[in-house]
């Protein structure tokens, strides 16, 4: 039995940060101090403030360490783990009161969440199948394979009213009826962890920290609908995931979780990993399966639909990890527990990776209808330095922005798409007052464009011509005509591509345009960029009454294009200017503006 446990987040933010070093040296320091049977190193999965890693939390005190480096661990270990201790400058700020130190789950970033999918991560090492057992884990698959009908399994989820958390947010237990429906020698249970939305990280912490939740799950869902196999299709960028779900997978099969007669029941199931090379597009279900098969990752028509015609031509279900990850809770708590949290028409929770510009960086999990302002202000603490929240994208790049005309919109499914965008996989990124909205929407038809299978002519030709057109606009050669263009083209693209990623590719266009017109009209009638982003209408000017002709500027001027003596007032060439900004930074005197 030890006195203490030292949690150490595992995730591959913290691990990026440095925690294989800090494991290494509290390791090697508890053997020095001679604890080695008294403290207890656990690696963990993520714990949410990713941008506070490496994060150490010590036991029982529940003591919440940040930013350690190496070398603060020799006082960790003899301050804290010898004496008793705390050392001070090494806590979070948040858990420092007046009468001490408050627990984690005081603070505002994470009182008002509600962990279910992200239960156990950050608590239990998920490379140890024990921890996840003594989480009651497999509990919910031994029950179902002992006191359900598969039917039963399926009405239960049914009733819970779990929505797909991977972004179209289709009844979870509607999509397994339909499958077990479809007669069928062999039938399939896949497992969507491509996760290729940029600042999404909601799929891959899940499978970093607590991995048999997804194999229980999908086992649960294999029973449900007659399926002896099942395949986790992950993206090999994701290297951490990929290893502790091998072990886990070896995990299971030899405690007898995965493989023979589970249970001592006559239902055998098995998964195995496959491994995507990073396609976006590879995050749609059609394209994912056929991707599994081994062919080229590109959509098929639908219908059929997976559920009648899935992976190898027979009935498939896929959902993406956090909606396996909803199931066996459900199944041990009930579903009235389930759906008393949420809203009438979307229950449960849903996880966001906080991203942008917002002070607490991470991963949250929030009741349904929690709303925009709660997420930002409170959970995310803000934005830097005072600055004023503009907007905020949700959905990635098949998303929309949302404007500060809708900051309290409660977050659910509905909500989000009846004004121009969609919940996603749970990407949430934030935008402050220097951010240009043009450039946004740029940002996001670069990446599909990029990501394009190139099957249907609207998506592989469309979204070519939509960056072209705002490439245009926001190198100061847009026109009035263009941005109508723009609107007309992007409605043309949702109705006939072929798939999701063409369907949603105009969503950061149409929003933006929607709630930011005044942008796309400064830079085409003004030709300015109000935010003062797109360089190609960037003039840096210099101050006559504040300059002290110092000559720093020109001195570091890359093109020579700044002119003037000692003591003498400076002048920039717009002809010579490459707008690098690199003046305004040197400039002592705040001399040099942007207009």
């Amino acid at each position: 039995m030890y006195r203490s446990h030292v949690l150490v987040c595992g995730g591959t933010g913290c691990t990026s940060s440095g925690t294989p070093k800090i494991l290494e040296c509290l390791n090697e320091e508890i053997g020095k101090a001679g604890l080695t049977d008294e403290v207890a190193v656990v690696q963990t999965g993520c714990h949410g403030l990713c941008a506070l890693g490496p994060i150490i939390i010590i036991y029982p005190e529940a003591t919440f360490y940040s930013l350690v480096k190496p070398e603060d661990i020799p006082e960790i270990v003899n301050e804290h783990l010898l004496k008793g201790r705390v050392v001070s400058r090494l806590v979070y700020e948040e858990t420092v009161s007046e009468d001490g130190f408050t627990s984690i789950n005081d603070t505002d970033f994470y009182k008002k969440q509600h962990r279910i999918a992200l239960r156990n991560c950050g608590i239990i090492n998920p490379e140890n199948i024990d921890e996840y057992i003594a989480t009651n884990g497999y509990e919910a698959l031994g029950r179902v394979l002992t006191e359900y009908t598969p039917d039963q399994v399926i009405q239960t989820v049914l009733d819970s009213e779990l929505r797909g958390r991977g972004g179209g947010g289709f009844p979870t237990g509607l999509k397994w009826k339909l499958a077990k429906a479809n007669d069928a020698d062999q039938k399939y249970v896949c497992c969507n962890a491509d996760e290729g939305d940029p600042g999404a990280f909601m799929d891959r912490s899940i499978l970093e920290g607590d991995p048999h939740v997804v194999l229980e799950a999908m086992a649960i869902a294999g029973y449900a609908i007659g399926a002896s196999m099942g395949y986790i299709y992950i993206r090999a960028e994701y290297p951490i995931a990929v290893d502790r779900l091998n072990m886990a997978i070896s995990q299971a099969r030899e405690y007898g979780l995965l493989g023979k007669n589970i249970f001592g029941t006559d239902f055998s199931f098995d998964i195995e990993l496959r491994l995507g090379a990073g396609a976006f597009v590879c995050g749609e279900e059609t394209a994912l399966i056929t991707s599994i098969e081994g062919n080229r990752g590109e959509p098929r028509p639908r219908p059929p639909f997976p559920a009648q015609k899935g992976l190898f031509q027979k009935p498939t279900i896929l959902n993406n990890v956090e909606t396996y990850a909803n199931i066996p809770p459900i199944i041990l708590n009930g579903v009235d527990w389930f759906k008393s949290i949420g809203t009438e028409k979307a229950k449960g929770t849903k996880v966001f990776a906080l991203g942008g510009n917002i002070n607490n960086t991470g991963l949250v999990e929030i009741p349904m209808g929690t709303t925009l302002r709660e997420v930002v202000d409170e959970i995310g603490g803000g934005i830097p330095g005072g600055k004023k929240f503009k907007a905020a994208q949700t959905g990635g790049p098949s998303g929309g922005c949302i404007s500060t005309d809708y900051y309290d919109i409660p977050l659910d499914y509905d909500n989000l798409i009846s004004i121009g965008s969609m919940m996603g996989s749970g990407g949430l990124i934030v935008m402050d007052e220097d951010n240009c909205m043009v450039d946004i929407a740029k940002f996001f038809l670069e990446f599909t464009v990029d990501e394009s299978c190139g099957k249907c002519t609207p998506c592989r030709i469309g979204t070519k011509r939509l960056y072209e057109m705002l490439e245009k606009i926001t190198s100061g050669n847009g026109t009035l005509e263009d941005v109508e263009k723009l609107e007309d083209l992007c409605l043309y693209i949702k109705e006939n591509s072929l798939c999701g990623l063409g369907q949603s590719a105009p969503n950061p266009v149409l929003s933006t345009l929607k709630f930011f017109k005044d942008e796309y009209i400064a830079h085409v009638v003004d030709k300015k960029c109000p935010a003062g982003v797109c360089k190609a209408l960037l003039s840096y000017v210099i101050e006559p009454d504040l300059c002290k002709g110092c000559t720093l500027c020109a001195r570091h001027c890359p093109s020579d294009a700044i002119t003037g003596k000692v003591k003498e007032i400076h002048v920039i060439d717009q002809s010579k200017c490459v707008k690098c900004g690199v003046c305004m930074e040197k400039c002592r005197f705040d001399a040099i503006f942007v207009r």
